[in-house]
């Protein structure tokens, strides 16, 4: 029996976290895992008190919780794994090594969009009041609130934002088998080929 890790790679405001509801409606009984929840689980059992502290935090607590919760599935040898992130080298080596443990073929389905737009969508998401707060705090503890999400007092700007991008080489990542897909326009975006193909090789072992 064949095993796949489906990466959903890809700048943020790409539509990672879109495409992996398409992904569980074809195969609902695959295994998620994310950093992004990850890093919002610590945030509230345990929080930051600066961005320091909070580097270290992803270092030392959400990294090795995220790929000892890998490994453990993969272990148990779970048919369908995905996880979406702005991937980048920080985690090739891991998750590559992982794979090749277990015996995972790995599927990167790579995401991307002009910078202007990805900007748009990023600025708008960072001040909607469903954003976990942490994201755009310099501190964090259980039960903070801000009402005026203008107010953070970690906000990206755009020029970071297009070197974080650039220096991370997000929309250069790869790993196993790569399928890409612009989503500029998402009214333009179709993934049912794609996922009807992917159903399919799982279904028989391809």
């Amino acid at each position: 029996m064949k095993k796949y890790l489906f990466l959903l790679a890809g700048s943020p405001g790409t539509g990672k976290t879109y495409l992996m509801e398409r992904l569980f409606e074809r195969f609902p009984t695959m295994y998620r895992l994310t950093l992004d929840e990850v890093k919002e689980y610590y945030a509230e059992s345990i929080g930051f008190d600066n961005l320091a502290e909070r580097a270290e935090q992803e270092k030392n607590k959400v990294y090795p919780f995220f790929y000892q919760a890998l490994e453990l599935y993969m272990e148990a040898g779970k048919k369908v794994i995905a996880s979406e992130y702005p991937f980048s080298d920080k985690q090739k080596g891991p998750l590559e090594a992982l794979s090749k443990k277990y015996g995972y073929e790995v599927i990167t389905i790579r995401l991307h969009a002009d910078f202007d737009v990805l900007w748009q969508r990023r600025y708008k998401r960072d001040r909607d009041p469903e954003r976990h707060l942490s994201y755009i705090m310099d501190h964090y503890h259980y039960g903070d609130t801000l009402d005026d999400r203008l107010l953070g007092t970690n906000h990206i700007t755009k020029e970071e934002f297009r070197a974080v991008i650039n220096d991370r080489k997000y929309e250069h990542f790869e790993l196993g088998t790569l399928y890409t897909f612009d989503v500029t326009d998402f009214t333009k975006v179709d993934y049912t080929p794609l996922l009807d193909e992917l159903e399919w090789r799982v279904a028989n072992d391809q």
